[in-house]
């Protein structure tokens, strides 16, 4: 990975490479193994929440991903790329949900505009951004608020993601409080209102054409949101938020605006459709809900903002995909994460949850990053076992072995499980 300091960025942007981070429009290409799914991905006990059934396709910048629909362009990340802490650039998993996304942005023109209820409206350069203000980092995950949506039960509507609707990056770039005091908020500020350039028709009527989300000034977890520029070292491809995208460790991808271009003071509530209507989750533990609450009409919701992702873990390999041989250590492995803090503990299992044992973490990257772990197993008799995996967070959160329903389809965290065929003894 060739790593930018902000110097070499500069020498970068002075190139004017920078303007263009892919011409022509954002085109698919069904890639090779659409015709043939990689053997890795599928298996008579493969996970089917794993991907394997979708076709892979290339997009600029992007290795061949797996594809839940064109417009917008949602593509999914393969399970073999969770075997390491970060996720490639070109792997990681793409969400829009507006048909109109840049294909380039010229940064000589480009601005960053702060206003609303502010003292100084400002509109800043894009070099500007990276030569006035002070440049941090942060690892975090960035999840897709219906990450394993095609598990619930009843099904409900929406891309049907398997698990590969996420990533891990470290993210750099200008901290939002120090953006947010350079203007100057006014007292009477509510909320912070989000935008970027993508857009397109939205539901009919509701005044939908541009994606914008808010988070109260008084959040939390504004204090660790950066307006990025770079993703693991790199700019950000296109498909990923090219040139800046808001980063709010520990909330969904959701409020993680692409193409930053706008942030407004707001003195009210917002009331968008994206924000009073859309990505809203039951008001109630876990945002747990019955489908007959749901039609009900007297289901009260809030902003799926409201809450932070909830602990996760996952088995990467083995995935199921072939026989495993008899009489030899097997090397699980995989990864867990929080929006509510730090990792302290996985636990495996080799009895489908009836009993558990530590696994071994590996390096602490930040609370809000994938922790990496690993356990050695050995089968103890030929034939079909379930392993299972469940996390545990710095405030006590441990993964549930239960479902969660909502009719979004959201905050799915149940107890990862992955079937697997141990061959007989020859």
């Amino acid at each position: 990975m060739t790593r930018l300091s902000r110097r070499s960025l500069l020498a970068w942007l002075g190139s004017g490479a920078a303007g263009l981070a892919f011409s022509g429009p954002a085109r698919a290409q069904v890639a090779r193994q659409a015709a043939t799914p990689l053997p890795s991905f599928t298996g008579p006990a493969a996970n089917p929440y794993w991907n394997g059934v979708n076709p892979f396709v290339s997009y600029p910048q992007k290795l061949p991903l797996l594809r839940m629909t064109d417009r917008g362009i949602q593509l999914e990340t393969p399970r073999p790329y969770f075997l390491t802490p970060f996720t490639p650039n070109a792997a990681f998993y793409v969400r829009y949900h507006l048909d109109l996304i840049p294909n380039a942005v010229d940064l000589s023109t480009w601005r960053l505009s702060l206003e609303g209820n502010v003292e100084r409206p400002l509109q800043i350069g894009f070099d500007e951004l990276v030569k006035n203000f002070k440049a941090v980092s942060v690892a975090a995950v960035n999840q897709c608020s219906g990450n394993s949506r095609s598990r619930f039960q009843p099904r409900v509507p929406g891309a049907q993601w398997g698990d590969g609707g996420m990533g891990n990056a470290r993210w750099t770039g200008v901290r939002l409080r120090e953006l947010l005091a350079s203007v100057g908020i006014k007292s009477g500020t509510v909320q912070l209102q989000f935008q970027g350039l993508d857009r397109g028709p939205g539901p009919e009527g509701k005044g939908a054409d541009a994606v914008m989300k808010s988070l109260d000034l008084t959040d939390p977890a504004l204090d660790d949101a950066l307006v990025a520029y770079l993703m693991n070292d790199e700019p950000l491809p296109m498909l990923n938020g090219f040139p800046i995208r808001l980063v709010v460790p520990g909330k969904f991808g959701v409020y993680w605006i692409k193409h930053l271009t706008w942030i407004r003071a707001l003195t009210r509530q917002d009331t968008n459709y994206w924000m009073a209507t859309a990505y809203r989750i039951p008001d109630t533990p876990d945002g747990n809900t019955t489908p007959a609450k749901a039609a009900s009409g007297t289901l009260k919701t809030v902003p799926i903002g409201h809450v932070r992702m909830p602990v996760r873990s996952f088995i990467v390999v083995p995935d199921g995909s072939s026989k495993l041989p008899s009489g030899l250590p097997v090397r699980v492995q995989g990864i867990a994460f929080s929006g509510d803090g730090p990792v302290m503990k996985v636990e495996f299992s080799e009895d489908d949850g009836q009993s558990w044992v530590e696994a071994t973490l590996g390096e602490d990257r930040g609370p809000y990053s994938f922790r990496t772990w690993e356990h050695t197993w050995r089968p103890s008799r030929a034939g079909k076992h379930v392993i299972a995996v469940r996390a545990t967070d710095a405030k006590g959160n441990v993964q549930p072995d239960a479902p969660v329903w909502n009719p979004g389809g959201y905050l799915w965290n149940r107890v990862e499980r992955q079937a697997l065929i141990v061959g007989a003894a020859s």
